[in-house]
Parts: C-alpha cells; structure tokens; sequence
C-alpha cells in the first residue's frame, strides 16, 4: 500500500475518536442490560460486522487455508478477547465511575512490560522498573481519589477487576502477536468463537432475554465502536502512515477526550485524582516505550 501521511493522520485521528466515546457508551449501556447481556449482544453485533468487513475485502476464502492448529489457536485467543477480557471490564465498568474504570484500564502498557520479560525475553532495564513504579503510583492515585494518606480504596473490587482486564489484555496482546494471519480474519475468528463461550455463559449465568430498544441501541454501539470497525480503521492508519510511531502516539488523546465525553455526556464530575492519575499512568507508558533509535518503516 503507497504510503500517504494525511490519510494515516485522518484515519488514526477518527480511530482515537471513536475510541474515546466507548467508556461513555459502555456505562449508558449497562443502564439498561447487565454486563453479560452486553458482551453478549456487542460481540454479536460485532462478529456479524466483521463478517462482512471479511466478505468485502474478499478474505472469506482464505479460511479455508487455516490449519487445525490455526482454529484451536483462534478459539483460545477467543476465550482470552472479547470473552474473559470483556466479561471482566464490563462488571468494572458496572461497579466504578467511567473516568476510573476507563483510565485503570489503560494500564495494559505497563502490562505488556511486564510479562513481555517472561514470554518474549525482554530483559528488565532500570528504565522500564521506574515506568512500572510511575505508572503504580498513578493507579493508587485514582484508586484512592487522591487519598493518599489513608490509602482507602474507593471500591478494591471494581479496582481489581480494572486493572485485571489490563493483565488480560496483555495476554491477549502476546499471545496474538506471535500469530502472523491477517489481523482482520484473527479478530474475525477470535469474535466467533469468543461469542459461543458468551452464549454458553449467559444460559447458564444470566437471563438471555431481549433489552429493550435503548438496551439494544447502546449495545450496539459498543459492538461497532468498541469491537469492530475501529480496529479496522486503525490498521488502515498503520498502513498509510510511513512509520508506526508517526500515528501510535494519537492513541495516547483517546482517555483524555474520553474524559471530556465522561463530564458532558454522563454529567460525571471529573476529579482531579482522575487527571492526575492518568498523566501518571500515561508517562509510564511513554518512558518504557521511549527508544533513542528510529522505528523501522510500517
């Protein structure tokens, strides 16, 4: 694909955009459906989207070329994301304020750090645990509503279950990388299988009933945005731009226009723990990822 800057800036800034309404979406949607609901009828809508995203890029074919042990490794990055990775953030989402959820979240840059020593046999530089130490600091910040003296926790479950979506994240991110098919007919395969195990899951756990219109409407939404044809447009993003780092930096506006969709659409108060937390989190991230030499070209 011929490299063109301005349609890799154009596509990246859409993505971020569309990215930072999702933590809005996801606490208007649980209005009206429990998280399993949600999961469920998201990753439905997303799966039958990415099918025809599949189907107009003229890959469908390709499946069929896919091994054994391709389709087992597919239906285990599946139970990874959207199952256990969204079955987790949905119930935090439920639990804590957006801004909290949302920015906890972010800490999966850190996460990948970590268990990138383990499975890619990354070594540990003094850089990388300062990053980790800035980035904790700005989890206990918001954790703790900026009470740091006390060290009381707003809600140590929804924390838990935050920052734990991250860890999975970052198993899922590892896993996934070591995976070289097409990112597209991955996603694809990940959401089929992953939307059996959400199925199975809301027969036996929840009540597989129809929401109502706003029910659908949101979850809907979640399912395009969230799940979908964002990470579509983000690859296109990474395609045109002439070096990744040239459009991978956006990704870092995303939590902070989420932040103003938070207070005018949800009318939540953002505090100031919030901002400060993230500020944090975010510098941890860009301290480990920070390299003297120049990405190599997309």
């Amino acid at each position: 694909m011929k490299k063109d800057q301005k349609k890799a800036y154009l596509y990246g800034l859409l993505a971020v955009l569309m990215w930072s309404t999702v933590a809005t979406a996801f606490k208007i949607a649980l209005r009206y459906v429990t998280p399993l609901e949600l999961l469920l009828y998201a990753s439905l809508v997303s799966t039958i989207l990415l099918f025809f995203i599949i189907l107009v890029q003229k890959k469908l074919a390709v499946l069929r070329t896919y091994s054994v042990k391709q389709w087992a490794r597919s239906l285990l990055l599946g139970a990874l994301n959207p199952f256990f990775y969204y079955v987790v953030l949905f119930k935090a989402y439920d639990l804590l304020l957006a801004q909290e959820a949302q920015t906890l979240n972010y800490t999966w840059g850190i996460t990948i750090a970590i268990l990138s020593i383990p499975f890619l046999k990354q070594k540990m530089k003094l850089r990388s645990l300062l990053a980790i130490f800035i980035s904790f600091f700005g989890v206990i910040i918001i954790s703790t509503r900026g009470r740091l003296q006390t060290l009381e926790f707003s809600n140590p479950y929804g924390v838990a279950l935050a920052v734990g979506s991250s860890l999975i994240w970052a198993f899922f991110w590892i896993f996934n990388l070591k995976d070289e098919r097409d990112e597209v007919l991955k996603l694809f395969l990940n959401f089929s299988f992953g939307f059996v195990f959400i199925l199975i899951t809301n027969l036996l756990f929840g009540k597989l009933q129809l929401p109502n219109w706003r029910g659908i409407l949101a979850a809907s939404y979640v399912g395009i945005f969230e799940m979908g044809i964002t990470f579509v447009v983000w690859l296109k993003a990474l395609q045109f731009s002439q070096t990744t780092s040239k459009v991978s930096n956006l990704i870092f506006l995303s939590p902070f226009l989420s932040l103003v969709f938070i207070n005018t659409i949800l009318g939540e108060k953002i505090y100031l723990s919030s901002v400060v937390g993230l500020f944090f989190i975010i510098l941890g991230i860009i301290l480990q990822n920070y390299k003297k030499k120049k990405l190599k070209k997309v």
